[in-house]
Order: structure tokens, then sequence, then C-alpha cells
């Protein structure tokens, strides 16, 4: 009896081990769904990414507004006529602004 119990025992640990530790055990098992987890948030920031500049693309190519929001915002540019007013928060300090000289009209 005492040699069935340990036969038993070792035939257990035998059919355990790779459930465990083996190539495609439960161990891997849960390091592969860590990583699945992982990389699928990366793809979705991604996605949200392309989304985002493929509706920007959009924008660009059908009108001129998307234009005019990337001059004033990124190149500093106003329309003929306008006044540009910026709002300082009270610890900000006011930007240096060179000035460009518009040359004058000779001619007509």
């Amino acid at each position: 009896m005492r040699l069935l119990f340990i036969v038993l025992a070792v035939l257990t640990i035998l059919t355990q081990y790779p459930l465990w530790w083996g190539k495609g055990g439960w161990l891997r098992v849960q390091e592969l769904q860590r990583k699945v987890a992982t990389q699928q948030e990366t793809n979705d920031a991604l996605v949200a990414r392309n989304n985002a500049l493929q509706a920007e693309v959009h924008d660009l190519k059908s009108g001129t507004d998307a234009i005019e929001e990337r001059a004033r915002g990124e190149l500093g540019m106003i329309q003929e006529g306008e006044v540009y007013v910026q709002i300082l928060a009270p610890h900000e300090h006011e930007p240096q602004v060179k000035t460009p000289k518009i040359p004058e009209k000779k001619g007509n």
C-alpha cells in the first residue's frame, strides 16, 4: 500500500510539472495574457492617434478652417485687420515678440 501511494504521488508530480512549469504551462499562459493586455492597450492608443490624424488630414483637405487654425496656432499669423490679444496668467511673464517690418508698397 505504501508503494502504491509513492507511485501515485510520483505520477501526480510528473503529470503536474508540465502543466505548471512546462513550455505551455499555466504560468506561461498568464505571462502571455499580461503581454497581450499590454499590447492591446498600446494598440488602442495607436488607433486613437491614427483616427485623430485621419480626421486632421480630412479637415486639411476639405476646408480652410483647419489651415487657418494651424496658421494661427503654430505660426502666430493673424488675418488682416485683426487685433491679437493674449491674456496671461498672473504667474506668466510677458513673451518677447519681434514684429517683422512690413515693407512699404512702392508704385501704384
